[in-house]
């Protein structure tokens, strides 16, 4: 479908929801300049205008400001798709441990409105999902592979995410829609506004002789480059032809990177050398609650569809710490 539609001289309707966010813009300045005609659903609570407003005056654009938690916002979004690309959530991991609910309702409620407006619509039947590492919880296979289970999240954001991912599941099923299930490592790159790079520029301009580093500094995870990542939605694109079927993917880098790395790499970029301090408040080396120490994804199945990212973790790191800077 995807090929013919492109043979044909035709230009494919794609929803992103979250499109104003970090990723989400990314994901639409790509779409675009592929020739998608696109729209954008996001309630700005956490994306910007500033993201997507070189597009705002294009024909093959539109811009829905609206909560996916209201269902007329969702059947308005979906009118006229073919495909979804379903990037609207909370992002905030830590938020779990203060308010539960959020996660619930920007995460697995709004998921359930998109999938409903879906159903009731006539031509969005396909669905790329942003998911998550950390529905893997505390693995302990390395890289860890789409198959591994059991699947127990350890903050609430992971568990939520997972449920998602069965919401996904059951309604391919039930109702023939396609899917993919995109699970990402840590996501880095211009636009981002929170994650640990955002945090230690922060602190160290505040103050440049000290950094607090949360945990031990030896939590160690895979890190990817927002633009690697945007590939890989238009690797999995040729999986949605397949009616009734959801397929999983990781999406990380083949490496990893310790966060006391990760802090010397911002340091070196900022051209300062603070003194660090670790708060091991936990006392379990972890930065808060919920947060999963250790994380490499296993990528081989994207690598089947011809996708491999450009930079490793540490690159990811320090080119993202220079957009920031920037």
């Amino acid at each position: 479908m995807f090929a013919e539609v492109k043979e044909m001289g035709k230009r494919l309707s794609a929803l992103v929801t979250g499109g104003a966010g970090f990723i989400g813009s990314h994901l639409v300045d790509s779409l675009i300049c592929k020739g998608f005609h696109v729209r954008v659903v996001d309630n700005l609570s956490s994306g910007k205008i500033a993201n997507i407003e070189r597009w705002l005056s294009d024909e093959h654009f539109e811009f829905v400001e609206g909560d996916l938690k209201d269902q007329s916002i969702c059947s308005k979004s979906v009118e006229g798709v073919e495909v979804v690309f379903h990037l609207a959530a909370n992002p905030d991991v830590r938020l779990g441990e203060i308010d539960p609910s959020t996660h619930f309702r920007e995460n697995l409620f709004a998921t359930y409105n998109v999938l409903e407006a879906m159903r009731r619509s006539e031509n969005a039947e396909r669905i790329v999902f942003a998911s998550t590492s950390t529905i893997y919880g505390e693995a302990d296979v390395f890289p860890t592979p789409e198959d591994y289970g059991p699947l127990l999240p350890i903050s609430i954001y992971g568990a939520a995410k997972l449920g998602c991912e069965a919401l996904i599941s059951s309604y391919a099923h039930t109702f023939g829609f396609s899917g993919v299930l995109l699970r990402f490592a840590n996501v880095v790159g211009a636009r981002m506004e929170h994650g640990v790079i955002v945090d230690f520029v922060k602190k160290l301009e505040q103050n440049p002789s000290v950094l607090e580093i949360l945990g031990d500094g030896k939590q160690k995870k895979s890190y990817l480059h927002v633009k690697d990542l945007v590939d890989a939605f238009f690797a999995v694109l040729p999986c949605l032809e397949r009616a009734g079927r959801v397929e999983a993917f990781n999406a990380g880098s083949l490496d990893w990177v310790d966060v006391k790395r990760i802090a010397e790499i911002v340091c070196e970029e900022m051209g300062i050398k603070p003194e660090f301090r670790f708060n091991n408040a936990l006392g379990d080396g972890r930065g808060w609650k919920g947060d999963v120490r250790t994380m490499r994804l296993s990528v081989e199945r994207l690598v089947e569809l011809g996708w491999k990212p450009k930079l490793n973790s540490e690159d990811a790191v320090r080119q993202s710490c220079r957009e920031l800077l920037q």
